[in-house]
């Protein structure tokens, strides 16, 4: 007998109208699947989130968090990977350290959600920090995470959503230019 799952906030929990008005400014769309029908696309399985080219699959049983951090990864992610999705977002660690950390200042823009409850939820899940807790690793060690984001334009200055998506052809243009001092 498997362990009854944490006690998260689910699809089924949430504003449907506000998390879809949230992912189609990143040019997602919601696609829900029956319950207890296999979620297209989950590279987790269970009740996870799936990504499909510009769908997040889901059921009303998936967690919220689940969802954000698939809809994080397609942000996140360059445009090659993301013109061929289909399951594995791929990534390397200092990405996969920007989705967690995008995932929680998305959280923010959600009636009924909020920073402080994807925290909670995200170390329920069993998030790993090598500080403990994803609270602490967000406040105490994320600058690198937060900095990748900021590198790619997808934060402002401020630590809030640019609302774009990862373009490596916008990064490189407003990359700074290296210059020979003599």
């Amino acid at each position: 007998m498997s362990a009854p799952a944490p006690s998260v906030l689910r699809f089924r929990d949430s504003d449907a109208a506000a998390l879809a008005r949230l992912l189609a400014q990143f040019g997602l769309s919601l696609r829900q699947t029956p319950e207890r029908q296999p979620i297209a696309g989950s590279f987790w399985g269970d009740e996870e989130a799936g990504l499909v080219g510009d769908s997040l699959v889901l059921r009303a049983d998936t967690p919220l968090h689940s969802i954000l951090h698939e809809a994080c990864h397609y942000v996140c992610m360059d445009a090659g990977r993301r013109a061929g999705l289909n399951t594995d977002a791929g990534g390397d660690y200092d990405e996969e350290n920007a989705v967690c950390y995008l995932q929680i200042l998305l959280s923010d823009e959600l009636p009924g959600c909020g920073r402080a409850r994807m925290l909670a939820d995200m170390d329920a899940w069993g998030y790993s920090f090598r500080l403990g807790s994803a609270g602490a690793w967000f406040e105490r060690d994320a600058a690198d995470a937060r900095d990748w984001l900021l590198r790619h334009g997808l934060i402002t200055a401020g630590g809030r959503p640019s609302w774009a998506v990862r373009d490596d052809a916008r990064d490189a243009r407003d990359a700074p230019s290296e210059r020979h001092q003599a």
